[in-house]
C-alpha cells in the first residue's frame, strides 16, 4: 500500500486471500477495490504456478504475449532470471544479468504500446539472500506533491512515448520528484510472494544482488481496456 507520507504495505482487504481463489466474483471485487485505493497489493504464502497466476491476472483483463527477444517470448509468462541450463548463475556478461541490470531503472511497464498496461503481476519463485528488492513509488502521488505551477505546465502536455526514444529522454527533475527515499517502497522478497503494481499510478525498478546468487521471477502482464482510463490518456 502506498501512502502520500510512507511507502508500506499493511493490512488490506486482500489479506489472507490466496491467489487461487481471487479470481471468484466476490474476491475479484475485494481485490479490484484495493488495487484501485492502494495501488500495490502483496499476497505472502502463496502456493504460486503459472497457471494459478494466469488465471488470477486474468480476472483483471487481457494478458500480454510476451515480446519476440525476452525469455517466455510467445507466452504469457515473462521470465526473470539468471539461470545457466544447469542451474547455476550466468554470468555477469549474459544476455539475462544485463535485463537485470536495465530493470534497475525506474520505469512503468509498457506505457509505450497503444493498449498500455494495467498491471503487472510478479511472482517470486528463487531470491537471492541479499539484495534483489523491488521498488516501487506512487506517481499519483507524486503529481499531489507537485507545485501548482508545474502541475498546471503539465496538465495538457501531449506525450508520444517510444520504448526506446524514452531511454535517452528521462526526465531527471520530475523522476526525483517522485522517487525521494522516503516515499519509496521497498519490497523484500520472500519465496511464494506476489506483488501486482498498478502502471497507470506508480513507477518501480529492481535492485541488485550479488552476481552468484541465482534469482527467479515470473511477470505476468495485464492489458489496460477503455474501461481503465485508456481514453482519457489519448490525445483528442
Amino acid at each position: 500500500m502506498l501512502s502520500d507520507h510512507s511507502a508500506t504495505t499493511g493490512d488490506h482487504p486482500s489479506s489472507g486471500l490466496a491467489l487461487d481463489g481471487a479470481a471468484s466474483d466476490q474476491a475479484y471485487r475485494r481485490v479490484r477495490a484495493a488495487f484501485e485505493e492502494h495501488s500495490v497489493l502483496l499476497f505472502r504464502d502463496q502456493k504460486v504456478s503459472d497457471d494459478i497466476q494466469a488465471a488470477f491476472s486474468r480476472a483483471f483483463g487481457p494478458l500480454e504475449l510476451v515480446k519476440v527477444g525476452s525469455e517466455g517470448s510467445g507466452t504469457f509468462y515473462s521470465r526473470l532470471h539468471n539461470l545457466a541450463a544447469d542451474g547455476t548463475a550466468v554470468d555477469e556478461t549474459h544476455r539475462y544479468a544485463l535485463t537485470a541490470r536495465a530493470n534497475q531503472l525506474w520505469h512503468t511497464d509498457r506505457s509505450f504500446k497503444r493498449n498500455p498496461a494495467l498491471a503487472s503481476v510478479l511472482s517470486a519463485r528463487i531470491v537471492a539472500s541479499d539484495g534483489g528488492e523491488t521498488e516501487v513509488v506512487s506517481t499519483r502521488q507524486a503529481w499531489n506533491r507537485l507545485s501548482s505551477a508545474m502541475r498546471a505546465r503539465l496538465r495538457d502536455a501531449i506525450v508520444t512515448h517510444s520504448y526506446a526514444y524514452s531511454r535517452d529522454q528521462i526526465d531527471t527533475e520530475l523522476i526525483a520528484q517522485a522517487t525521494r527515499p522516503e516515499f519509496i517502497y521497498r519490497h523484500h522478497w520472500r519465496v511464494g510472494d506476489v506483488l501486482m503494481w498498478d502502471n497507470r499510478a506508480t513507477m518501480h525498478r529492481g535492485r541488485p544482488w550479488p552476481s552468484q546468487q541465482t534469482r527467479s521471477m515470473v511477470r505476468t502482464t495485464i492489458s489496460a481496456l477503455e474501461t481503465d482510463g485508456v481514453a482519457e490518456l489519448r490525445p483528442a
